[in-house]
């Protein structure tokens, strides 16, 4: 089983938003037998809630279904857990990099490193923002969803 956890700050836009559009991704694929999703963030604020009702709205005009999710914060035990830890911008990055253990952190990867075309690095906050904010973040989440897709068959092995 290859293991994904999404993290953004608060876990309530942007990492439930990745975990929904990969899980539907993976199940469309056939691959939810070997493939696991899930996501975090790295504060604590929201924990126990459900996304963002405009995240949730944005990613059911598009087919994803994000209202059984609940945010949680990172754990230590995450580092070892998961064999990709995505981060959806810099300052995430840099967080997981100082709390990760020094033999886990090859596992944190900036989520658009897989949709380099999109020239952009961040995937941008929504949260202050308005509807067309979670539409970007859509747009940009379902590139890099596939390349970081195309990564995971060509490092596992898996759905070839």
């Amino acid at each position: 089983m290859v293991k994904v956890l999404f993290v953004c700050l608060g876990n309530i836009c942007r990492s439930p938003t990745a975990q929904g559009v990969f899980t539907a991704l993976i199940n469309r694929e056939g691959l939810s037998n070997v493939v696991s999703v899930d996501s975090a963030g790295t504060g604590a604020w929201h924990v126990g809630d459900q996304p963002d009702r405009r995240a949730q709205a944005a990613a059911k005009t598009r087919g994803y279904d994000l209202s059984t999710q609940r945010a949680r914060q990172i754990k230590e035990t995450d580092f070892l857990d998961f064999d990709y830890i995505i981060a959806m911008d810099s300052q995430n990055h840099s967080d997981l990099s100082m709390k990760a253990p020094t033999n886990a952190l090859d596992r944190i990867h900036m989520f658009l490193s897989f949709a380099p075309k999109k020239g952009i690095t961040d995937v941008p906050d929504p949260y202050y923002g308005g509807a067309d904010g979670f539409n970007h973040v859509l747009d940009l989440i379902e590139a890099a969803s596939l390349g970081l897709l195309h990564d995971m068959r060509k490092r596992h092995f898996i759905g070839d």
